[in-house]
C-alpha cells in the first residue's frame, strides 16, 4: 500500500556508532473531517455513512501500514462517537496509545495523537485551549524515549521529548497573520513554561500540524528565530532563491489553491535561543512591513508607519499604524480591541507602555542569531502521495485535501555523543603553531593530533570546534561552538553532524 516504517527508518542509513538510540518517525495528517468535506452536489458527506466510513478506514489502512513511532491528526471528527471508537480500538489494537481533543465552542472536529507503546512512555500530556476567535486548541505529549539495546543506560532524561500537535487558523485575510503569530506565541510559551514548572532541562521538541502558511510568511521565520526546522527540507535541502523552494505542496485549499502548509518542525537542545518576545516583536514588525508594501511599495522600513522619533513607539501610536493598514476597526475582518491589546502586552517585554524599535529597523533576518544543535538527526521525509513533492496533485488522490507528511529521525544520545571521523582540516597559516604543515601541493590538509585543538590568534584559550551541515549551501564546515554560522549564507540554522 505504501512504504512501512522499515522503509522511512532505512537500516542502511543507520549509523552504526553505540550513541544512536534508533529511529523514531512521525506522521502528520490533516484528515479533513467529514463535516468539513464538500461533495459535488454540496452536500457534506457526513451526511453519508458510508462514504465518510470507507474514507477514513482507508486512512487507518494507510496510517497503520505505515506504523509511525507518533502520528498527529487534525480535523479529527471528535463528536462522532463511531469514528473515535473506530480510531481508538484500531489504533490501540496495533500498540499505540492515543490522546484526543476537541476544539472549544462546540466547533465538532479536533486533534487525535497516537504514540506507539514501544518506543515511547508517556510521562505527561497536557491541553492547551487558545479561546479565540477560530476555537484552536494545541496538545502538548511529554515522552521518553525507550532505549530497548541498553536498557541500563544512565541519564534517562536525555532520551525525553517534547511532542506538540496543533491546528493553525486558516488566514482568511491580512489580518489572520497577526492571530496565527499569536496562536504560534502562546504554544511557545506555554512549552517554556511547562519546561520550568516540572524544571526539566532543554529537551528536543517536535511541532507537528497543519500550519496554514507557507514558509514564506512571518510564522515560519518567528519559527525559525526560535531554532526551529522544517524536517522535510532538512531532508530535502533546497535554496531560498531556487525554483524548488516552494515545489512541494500539502494542500489543495477550498479556493482550489495548492501549497504547502503541514510541517513537521524540530529543535533540538541549543545554549543559542533569542529571547522569546524579541522574535515576536521582530515578526509583528514582519507583517506590518509585507502589509505596509501592498500599500506604499516604495516603503523600505515599517518604521514609516509610525509617528516617532524612529526608535520608540507607545499604544497609540501602534493602533494608529494597524488602522492605516486596515487591522483594526469595526469590520469583521479587523483584529478585535482585546486582541490587539493582547498583542500589544505580548510584545512591549517590559511592560513599561513603550516599545523600543532600534534593535529591529535593521534586522530582517531574525534567524541569523539563532544556532540550533540537532539532537534528532533526520534521516528521511516523505508526502504522500509521492506527486504532491513535484507540485502536482493528483486527481484520484480522495483520502484528504491534505497530503501525508512523514519523517525519519535518528535519536542520538548527547551524553554517549562522540565523533566517530577523523577530520582533515585545512587551517589558515596563523594555526601553524598548532597544526603540522600539510605537504606542498597536496588537496588534502593537515590532521590534528588527538591531544591538540585549534587555537585562534591572540586567544590564549582554545575553542571547541564541531563538525556541522548547513541544509540551505549542502556543504560542511567546521564551526566554534560559542557561534556557530555558515560562512557561506550566515545562516545559523545548522546540522550538527554525529
Amino acid at each position: 500500500m505504501g512504504e512501512s516504517n522499515e522503509d522511512i527508518c532505512d537500516q542502511e542509513q543507520r549509523p552504526p556508532s553505540s550513541n544512536s538510540l534508533g529511529c523514531v518517525s512521525c506522521t502528520t495528517f490533516n484528515i479533513l473531517a467529514p463535516i468539513y468535506k464538500r461533495l459535488e452536489d454540496q452536500h457534506c458527506e457526513s451526511e453519508f455513512h458510508e462514504l465518510w466510513l470507507n474514507r477514513n478506514e482507508s486512512i487507518l489502512d494507510r496510517l497503520l501500514d505505515l506504523g509511525s513511532s507518533i502520528i498527529c491528526l487534525q480535523e479529527f471528527w471528535v463528536q462522532n462517537e463511531e469514528l473515535v471508537r473506530m480510531y481508538e480500538k484500531r489504533l490501540g489494537d496495533a500498540g499505540y496509545q492515543t490522546f484526543k481533543l476537541p476544539r472549544t465552542n462546540n466547533r465538532g472536529d479536533g486533534l487525535l495523537t497516537a504514540i506507539f507503546r514501544t518506543q515511547f512512555h508517556v510521562v505527561n500530556h497536557q491541553e492547551f485551549r487558545f479561546n479565540d476567535i477560530g476555537d484552536r486548541v494545541s496538545q502538548l505529549l511529554h515522552v521518553e524515549l525507550l532505549d530497548h539495546s541498553s536498557p541500563n543506560q544512565p541519564n534517562k532524561m536525555e532520551k525525553q521529548v517534547l511532542v506538540v500537535n496543533t491546528h493553525l487558523i486558516f488566514p482568511h485575510d491580512s489580518s489572520y497573520c497577526f492571530v496565527r503569530l499569536q496562536q504560534v506565541y502562546k504554544i511557545l510559551q506555554y512549552i517554556d513554561q511547562y519546561c520550568q514548572e516540572n524544571k526539566l532541562p532543554p529537551l528536543p521538541v517536535i511541532l507537528c500540524g497543519d500550519w496554514n502558511g507557507s514558509k514564506k510568511g512571518n510564522v515560519y521565520k518567528f519559527l525559525q528565530s526560535q531554532g526551529f526546522v522544517s524536517a522535510y527540507d532538512i531532508a530535502h535541502p533546497c535554496t531560498n532563491g531556487s525554483e524548488d523552494f516552494s515545489k512541494w505542496i500539502s494542500h489543495r485549499n477550498h479556493r482550489g489553491n495548492m501549497c504547502g502548509v503541514d510541517f513537521i518542525l524540530l529543535r533540538n537542545p541549543s545554549k543559542h535561543r533569542k529571547p522569546l518576545k524579541e522574535s515576536l516583536m521582530e515578526a509583528v514588525l514582519g507583517n506590518i512591513n509585507n502589509l505596509s508594501l501592498k500599500l506604499s511599495p516604495e516603503a523600505i522600513s515599517p518604521l514609516h508607519l509610525f509617528e516617532a522619533d524612529g526608535s520608540h513607539i507607545n499604544y497609540s501610536q501602534f493602533l494608529q499604524a494597524l488602522a492605516q493598514l486596515g487591522l483594526s476597526g469595526h469590520s469583521e475582518d479587523c483584529i478585535g480591541t482585546k486582541d490587539i491589546k493582547e498583542l500589544w502586552e505580548q510584545i512591549d517585554t517590559d511592560g513599561d507602555g513603550v516599545i523600543d524599535l532600534s534593535d529591529f529597523s535593521q534586522n530582517e533576518d531574525s534567524e541569523e542569531n539563532t544556532p540550533t544543535a540537532i539532537r534528532f538527526n533526520v534521516s528521511k521525509a516523505m508526502l504522500f502521495p509521492s506527486e504532491v513533492e513535484r507540485g502536482i496533485w493528483p486527481d484520484d488522490y480522495s483520502l484528504s485535501d491534505h497530503a501525508q507528511l512523514t519523517v525519519g529521525c535518528m535519536g542520538i544520545d548527547k551524553m554517549n555523543h562522540k565523533l566517530d571521523l577523523k577530520l582533515n582540516l585545512s587551517p589558515p597559516m596563523a594555526y601553524s603553531q598548532v597544526v603540522e604543515e600539510s605537504p606542498k601541493g597536496s588537496c588534502v590538509s593537515s590532521e590534528l593530533s588527538p591531544n591538540r585543538s585549534l587555537c585562534y590568534p591572540g586567544s590564549p584559550e582554545a575553542k571547541r570546534m564541531m563538525l556541522m551541515g548547513c541544509p540551505q549551501c549542502l556543504m560542511y564546515v567546521m564551526l566554534s561552538e560559542e557561534d556557530p554560522k555558515c560562512p557561506k549564507c550566515k545562516s545559523t540554522v545548522l546540522l550538527e553532524i554525529s
